[in-house]
């Protein structure tokens, strides 16, 4: 699905706050083995890495590892969330960013609590729209008529993190992220989606409508910002 998108990926995907990371890692001491699993191009990976993780970033798209930046505090490994290839208990953190909603959920479960130590945490993040805000609203409702699946827009139910009896009842977190962008950034963001349209009518739809969005709330500089729901679920092995 995101196959030809990996250099937009790039450019365009947001990252997340120092508070979300923080939550992320709250009590998880520097030179623990994070699994980033889904981790993409390595945004999410980069961030552990910079807070002193030992970072395992799992990702069975080559095009997407193939475009990661290289950092020699992540070791790449092209694997899946339902079969990462780790080892039993050799893990203290799985974190899963924007990428939960794309597993299997239980088999995805079943192997993370395969590989996470005895208390160790799993963290569910995801960057979700915001509808409240009125640019982010626009930006949106353009892409969502532009195209959506159904993975993207059913809502998470947290009851599967400990239905298997593996995990304790999750915490949940929200907080607000920012993405500063101008026109080009916009249009590349909405780019960046799996299931957008790259060319036809509703390609064109969507790119006039987020033009006119932009520039109805743009500031002097033509900027916009993008504000997402940072959502987290966390819970702890048993």
């Amino acid at each position: 699905r995101f196959f030809g998108r990996a250099e937009t990926y790039v450019r365009f995907r947001p990252s997340y706050s120092d508070e979300t990371i923080d939550r992320v890692l709250d009590g998880i001491p520097p030179g623990s083995a994070c699994a980033d699993v889904g981790a993409g191009t390595g945004i999410s990976a980069r961030l552990l890495a910079q807070r002193g993780m030992r970072v395992i970033a799992i990702e069975p798209n080559a095009e997407m590892r193939d475009a990661a930046e290289p950092d020699e505090r992540i070791q790449w490994s092209d694997a899946s969330g339902e079969a990462t290839g780790l080892a039993d208990e050799s893990v203290d953190l799985v974190l899963c960013a924007q990428a939960f909603h794309w597993f299997d959920r239980s088999a995805a479960i079943r192997e993370f609590a395969r590989i996470l130590r005895p208390g160790a945490r799993l963290a569910l993040l995801w960057n979700a729209k915001n509808w409240d805000d009125p640019f982010s609203g626009a930006y949106w409702r353009a892409v969502s008529k532009a195209g959506e699946d159904p993975r993207e827009t059913n809502p998470f139910d947290p009851g599967v993190i400990a239905a298997e009896g593996l995990f304790e009842e999750p915490d949940y977190w929200e907080g607000i992220n920012e993405q500063p962008l101008d026109l080009d950034g916009v249009l590349g963001r909405a780019h960046s989606a799996s299931y957008t349209p790259r060319h036809g009518e509703k390609f064109e739809t969507m790119v006039h409508e987020l033009t006119e969005a932009v520039r109805a709330h743009a500031d002097e500089q033509g900027q916009v910002a993008i504000r997402y729901r940072a959502r987290l679920w966390t819970a702890a092995r048993r």
